[in-house]
């Protein structure tokens, strides 16, 4: 059994990223701890629970409860009951603050992601989070992010200075993904169309600049080290469409990528896949 450390914003974590890891590594036998800014148990994103607030029409009283959209872009029926679950229990319940937690007290590392800038831009900024990053990569111990979560890790530094990633073979959001995704608010959520960008380009940025992507891959040691599914992949269209969600029993639409004691993933689509595999290298 290992033990796993999973840090979070105060709020506007992915609740599908966090809880389906959360539960396949607590039924394959791991023990999970968490940890936010003030000991204080975290706020998943509440859209992607409800679904209401992506629709259009979501800011019209009375009929603002009608979700079409919204049903589609929440978290699925596995990651909502897995989030249901999850915080029920008394480790979410009770979580460490991020200065009272050590890299030498757990065997694991899993940062999970989200979007909304209010709560993950605290998640993402943190020095004491980017050390403790650092410091589990530095003492080789089995780290895992997914989305936004590859952006934390990124953004941690190694001794020398470089980021924690460099030299790593990595995947994260892609710009694609995050570049549709944010074309499609601009339709839904048109009140808040940058609901799907954490951080936006500034004048005389190229777009996509800021994207997940392409911070990531800056911090990389070759462009050609962040991974994107392969177009001959037999499953490539399962992957990338941005439909399709891995389950604990399909992992044909996922795309993850593990490199010596790292894993990483894309999206809440790669969760299921992305938690079999880090639990796999845990127990390894």
């Amino acid at each position: 059994m290992a033990r796993v450390l999973i840090p979070q914003p105060s709020l506007d974590f992915d609740p599908s990223e966090v809880a389906v890891s959360w539960l396949t590594l607590a039924n394959q036998g791991h023990q999970v701890s968490f940890s936010t800014p003030d000991g204080k148990p975290a706020q998943c994103d509440p859209l992607m629970i409800s679904g209401r607030g992506l629709d259009p029409w979501s800011q019209i009283p009375m009929i603002g409860n009608i979700r079409l959209i919204g049903l589609i872009l929440r978290a699925n029926g596995d990651a909502r009951r897995a989030y249901a679950g999850m915080i029920k229990t008394p480790a979410y319940l009770s979580p460490l603050a991020w200065a009272d937690t050590r890299a030498s007290e757990f065997d694991g590392l899993l940062l999970g992601g989200g979007h909304c800038a209010r709560g993950m831009r605290q998640y993402l900024e943190s020095e004491i989070l980017q050390r403790l990053v650092g410091e589990f990569f530095a003492a080789d111990k089995p780290v895992a992010a997914i989305c936004h979560g590859v952006l934390l890790a990124a953004r941690s530094k190694r001794a020398d200075g470089r980021s924690a990633l460099y030299g790593r073979k990595t995947t994260a959001l892609t710009w694609k993904q995050e570049r549709t995704a944010a074309g499609l608010a601009r339709l839904s959520r048109f009140w808040d169309p940058n609901y799907y960008r954490t951080y936006l380009e500034a004048p005389g940025e190229p777009p996509g600049y800021m994207s997940v992507q392409q911070e990531v891959t800056r911090n990389l040691a070759d462009p050609e080290d962040f991974l994107d599914v392969p177009a001959a992949d037999p499953h490539f269209r399962r992957k990338t469409l941005g439909v399709a969600r891995d389950s604990a029993t399909d992992d044909t639409p996922a795309f993850v990528v593990r490199d010596g004691n790292y894993v990483s993933a894309r999206w809440p689509g790669d969760a299921h896949t992305f938690a079999r595999t880090f639990s796999q290298l845990l127990r390894a």
